[in-house]
């Protein structure tokens, strides 16, 4: 399996940004697929986790401003992200379970301006 993250930037805080991951594999096939993010000097935190039937969890700190989704067709997972803040700047990477393997795509740097 393998993860392509993309649309990471520099955007104003306030603003939106919607991050694509975008996998080598059937996504139905999946059992969990979801984003953590890197901050200098932090550690990795969880963003959000998403099952294959479409549950969804959040971490506390992005709840209500963040949206997962997933296009099966394209083999895409999308993260929408709104009313971005400076704490949200890092780098965000996708992940996903399959079969008791877990595999992480490459970063992609989010960065915002206050």
């Amino acid at each position: 399996v393998q993860l392509q993250a993309s649309g990471g930037g520099l955007v104003e805080a306030g603003g939106s940004l919607v991050l694509s991951c975008t996998a080598s594999g059937d996504m139905f096939s999946f059992n969990v697929m979801g984003w953590s993010r890197q901050a200098p000097g932090k550690e990795r935190e969880l963003v959000v986790a998403i099952s294959r039937r479409g549950n969804a969890n959040y971490g506390d700190s992005v709840e209500d401003r963040f949206t997962v989704s997933r296009d099966m067709a394209k083999n895409t997972m999308y993260l929408q992200m709104n009313s971005l803040k400076s704490e949200d700047t890092a780098v965000y990477y996708c992940f996903a379970s399959v079969n008791g393997n877990m595999y992480n795509g490459q970063g992609t740097q989010v960065t915002v301006s206050s």
